[in-house]
């Protein structure tokens, strides 16, 4: 399988990397803290069709591989962008799939940007009878990505798809190491059905795999512009009349952390490939994405901060950015272990007690 950007993927990757310099640099994203939302940036995505390219060309859409979408992830994980494009962009992936008519109107209200849909990773703990719009649904989704400043979410409750409209009284935000827009959302009676049954089971495990291969590559570019920043430090700042870098104790991790992202970089790439033709091995390859990603940003910016030495504590260097990123991202589906659970469920099924 060759997984070499294309001339068309290449030129993706530079577009988007040209609009994040520009609206999302440190400044703005200090600047969108605490609550994790740039409406600026959000904006210049939209603009330039952020959710309408992974969504099918027969929906409305552009039709971009998931592969595609991995790649500008990486770029929005590399500028730390506070906007929810990942969960946008699933939610929107998710809509296109039912395809009934409220996942319909979800949809064109997301594709004309006038709604922002996302997707809780986590199914709601149960606070009652889950049902639907008209008995009443009850219960919460904690940790929703993007859900501070959504509209409405796509949550599973029980053995239902719902759409929940998001407002003050659904949505409590949660302050988060990582500054991201996550808020925990009670589900009402005003929730609509989108799917029920086991395919709605089956529907949210299909989109969270395209959230953890996504947050896979968002990480992996979070890792690699904090080891561009490290190694970058690691030139100019000088010890005993030498450059930190040229010392083993540095030189040796740094090598370390890159051999790591490209390892990394190469991992979700052939996951996001793999899911996205539907390959037997698509959640196995995402888990294993996810976990080894997750496990290489947290070292490099480990690495980042340590070897800024006093600087890399303070909020003033932008070292501290990456850090905190890259452990609450990952944290608001699971750690690592998590995903090496799911990777081997995937490939030899559930566990069973002993």
């Amino acid at each position: 399988m060759n997984l070499a950007p294309t001339e068309e993927q290449e030129a993706l990757v530079a577009s988007f990397a040209d609009l994040l310099a520009e609206h999302s640099t440190p400044e703005r994203v200090r600047a969108a803290e605490p609550l994790g939302f740039d409406g600026g940036l959000w904006k210049a995505l939209l603009d330039v069709g952020v959710v309408e390219m992974a969504v099918p060309e027969e929906h409305g859409g552009w039709g971009a591989q998931l592969l595609d979408l991995a790649l500008v992830a990486e770029q929005l994980g590399a500028a730390s962008a506070p906007a929810p494009a990942i969960e946008a962009q699933v939610a929107a992936r998710l809509l296109a799939a039912l395809d009934t008519p409220a996942a319909r109107a979800a949809l064109a209200g997301a594709l004309a940007g006038e709604r922002l849909v996302t997707f809780a990773v986590r199914p709601a703990e149960r606070g009652g009878p889950v049902g639907s719009a008209a008995t009443g649904a009850t219960g919460a989704a904690t940790l929703v990505p993007g859900a501070a400043v959504a509209d409405e979410a796509i949550v599973l409750a029980g053995d239902r798809l719902l759409l929940v409209p998001l407002t003050d009284g659904t949505r409590t935000f949660v302050n988060n190491l990582a500054s991201a827009p996550l808020a925990d959302v009670t589900i009402g009676g005003d929730a609509v059905d989108l799917a029920a049954g086991p395919g709605a089971a089956g529907r949210f495990e299909a989109a969270l795999d395209e959230w953890l291969v996504l947050t896979a590559a968002a990480l992996t570019g979070l890792g690699a512009a904090a080891h561009r920043l490290t190694v970058g430090y690691a030139k100019e700042r000088r010890a005993w009349d030498l450059p930190i870098g040229a010392y083993q104790a540095v030189a040796h991790p740094l090598a370390d952390g890159v051999t790591a992202l490209d390892g990394a970089r190469l991992l979700v790439a052939r996951a996001a490939a793999e899911l996205g033709r539907g390959g037997p091995r698509g959640r196995e390859l995402v888990a294993m994405a996810f976990a080894f990603a997750a496990e290489t940003a947290r070292q490099v910016t480990y690495d980042g901060v340590h070897f800024h030495g006093g600087n890399g504590f303070t909020l003033e260097f932008d070292a501290q950015l990456h850090y905190r990123r890259a452990r609450g991202w990952a944290r608001v589906w699971g750690e690592p272990g998590a995903a090496h659970r799911r990777a081997a469920g995937a490939r030899y099924g559930p566990a069973r007690e002993t």
